[in-house]
């Protein structure tokens, strides 16, 4: 076979070994529980950050529209990534807010499993059921 041709198999091997090798995680919470903290703090922990953002800052790395950084809060879902071992996390940071329950809906249609964050002093809230039963509902273990 010529070059082109026996490279092309050896490169679509490399493709399928960095999919497998790739999980697609969520967020998901109800509203000011850290969704976005946690985040800033996995991605520091992984070294794609050398210094978090704080959303009372307005300088987190997934906050990125002006009303999200002016308000405090996650508006729109938006995905990062980072390595972590030999593994590469795309991570979804969530909205927690009721009004923007179907950005989580559609994140969830993506994700190999989530991380659901319960605030220690709130407790559990009406929206953190609501985030459990829409990762249930989608099989995703969260």
């Amino acid at each position: 076979l010529p070059p082109a041709a026996s490279a092309v198999p050896a490169a679509a091997a490399r493709s399928l070994s960095t999919v497998k090798k790739t999980r697609n995680v969520g967020i998901i919470a109800h509203i000011d529980a850290g969704k976005t903290t946690t985040t800033e703090r996995m991605l520091r922990l992984s070294g794609a950050v050398q210094r978090e953002g704080r959303v009372d800052n307005g300088d987190t790395t997934t906050d990125f529209l002006i009303q999200e950084r002016e308000r405090g809060i996650t508006i729109q879902s938006a995905a990062v990534h980072f390595g972590w071992r030999d593994a590469t996390i795309c991570l979804i940071d969530t909205p927690g807010h009721v009004d923007f329950t179907i950005e989580v809906e559609r994140s969830l249609r993506v994700l190999d499993g989530a991380v659901l964050v319960v605030d220690a002093v709130a407790g559990v809230q009406a929206q953190t059921e609501t985030v459990w039963r829409q990762a249930q509902r989608h099989g995703v273990p969260a």
